[in-house]
């Protein structure tokens, strides 16, 4: 069974906070979203909706599609 696109959109941002060099709490800051929902996110447990997208985005340096490109 494929992986969820929760799932893998969680392992894309978690994977571009580590490029990044940052913890949760630092992305969090950064974005003004709660710590506790980007790990929920990242950990797909969380349906991520097309506001926080953009917010997600914005946070580094990409465009919507940019983000989710891969996914």
């Amino acid at each position: 069974m494929a992986e969820h696109v929760q799932a893998r959109f969680g392992k894309k941002l978690r994977a571009l906070r580590k490029r990044q060099g940052w913890t949760q709490e630092t992305l969090a800051h950064k974005l003004g979203l709660d710590r506790t929902y980007l790990s929920d996110v990242e950990n797909g447990r969380m349906n991520v909706s097309l506001v926080n997208l953009e917010i997600i985005a914005q946070g580094f340096g990409k465009s919507l599609s940019q983000l989710l490109s891969g996914v």
